[in-house]
């Protein structure tokens, strides 16, 4: 029986003895008569209100008995959690340390008391931070379980490499109520071993073009992509723009448009300013050097690809050495429409739609003067520009 049930039987009794009352004052030739049946009325509410108590109190050894079996399985879960031979921690959705046991404490080298209430991203390689906390993020969308390479820095003790295990927590809402991470250090020689193997088992029945299995990350129109030097994005769909600074730090350079199926990523360039921006809407997977070096299937999937960036950059060299603007102007879009055209009626249409800062930026000169020679173009009708602002080489122009 619970509360509101009790709640509504006294309310029943409460009302009954009210009109009772009422009735005494009403006559008071009928009050004799009145208190036998009020009598009788109380003597009912005594027995069930008695009633009730018992109920109550074999509800309560009842519960009290649940709490005991809880705490009994809790103190279970606790020993096991904390006797796991691998570093094992539990997180709230924004990777802040909720539950932490004492392999995963000797593995940060840090008392497990100074753990709680942490935020993870700490522990990671500032360098990583900003693309730790984007996986985070994304993997809150995602259903399946997620593994990570990430730089890890203990307190007061050197960097490794570890793999992360990690699994998303729902509440009884379905909402995001938590994270579990598992922690590996891959530098130790078993561990890295046995990482390798199931890596290249993985590898072996994986399609790694489209990488349908993996976590897409995706960035929106004119976000810059962070850049992690232990691994290398593939872009899925959309544009990626590619870049560095001049000399003089007056102007961007433009060294690269990463297209679908095409990698890109800090290992690839020497050079010190590198930045990566979505020219589009672009969903990307990540790939960390240590697999690629585990996999000779991945790695000879990705070579062609990662030779293809090679060859574009090197073309986009050669336009920037180019005497005359036009001659600039004219070779880049050849090369637009080398790697990114589609054939449409009246031509090649561009499928990246690329502004006239970007197309001037990867031809070393001006928004203006290249918006100057995009309209002679227009008005030599060798260019056309569709309905959404795409760029249409036409057939006699082109």
């Amino acid at each position: 029986m619970n509360a509101d049930t009790i709640a509504q039987q006294v309310q029943v009794r409460q009302a009954r003895l009210h009109e009772l009352f009422k009735d005494t004052n009403v006559s008071q030739k009928l009050q004799p008569a009145l208190l036998p049946l009020a009598f009788k009325e109380l003597g009912v509410a005594s027995e069930e209100l008695q009633v009730v108590v018992e109920e109550l109190q074999q509800q309560n050894e009842q519960l009290a008995a649940a709490r005991a079996a809880v705490e009994v399985e809790h103190q279970h879960y606790q020993e096991l959690f904390e006797e796991i031979p691998s570093a094992y921690l539990v997180t709230d959705p924004a990777g802040i340390i909720q539950e932490v046991n004492r392999a995963a404490a000797k593995l940060l080298n840090i008392e497990q008391r100074f753990l709680m209430g942490k935020p993870l991203f700490i522990f990671v390689a500032e360098s990583e931070r900003q693309n730790f906390h984007s996986q985070l993020t994304q993997l809150q969308q995602a259903q399946q379980v997620q593994e990570w390479v990430v730089r890890l820095c203990p307190r007061r003790d050197k960097p490794f490499d570890a793999d992360l295990t990690v699994a998303i927590v729902h509440n009884g809402e379905g909402r995001v109520a938590g994270l579990r991470v598992c922690m590996r250090d891959i530098s130790d020689p078993g561990c890295k071993l046995l990482f390798h193997q199931r890596v290249e088992a993985e590898l072996e029945t994986k399609d790694y073009d489209s990488s349908p299995e993996r976590l897409k990350h995706v960035y929106l129109k004119g976000e810059t992509i962070p850049l992690n030097p232990h691994s290398l994005w593939q872009v899925c769909q959309g544009i990626v723009k590619l870049s560095t600074m001049s000399e003089n730090g007056e102007h961007e350079v433009v060294v690269g448009f990463v297209g679908p199926s095409m990698p890109f990523g800090p290992d690839l360039t020497k050079l010190h300013t590198y930045e990566a921006t979505a020219l589009s809407e672009v969903h990307l997977v990540c790939f960390f050097l240590k697999e690629i070096a585990a996999s000779p299937s991945l790695a000879q999937t990705l070579l062609p690809l990662i030779n293809q960036r090679l060859r574009q950059t090197e073309a986009l060299l050669a336009i920037s050495g180019m005497r005359h603007l036009k001659d600039r102007l004219y070779h880049l879009l050849l090369l637009l429409k080398q790697e990114f055209g589609q054939p449409v009626a009246q031509g090649t249409r561009i499928s990246v739609r690329l502004t006239h800062q970007d197309l001037a930026d990867a031809c070393s000169s001006t928004r203006v003067t290249i918006t100057h020679l995009l309209g002679k173009l227009q008005q030599q009708k060798k260019i056309t520009l569709d309905s959404k602002k795409y760029i249409i080489l036409q057939k006699q122009g082109f």
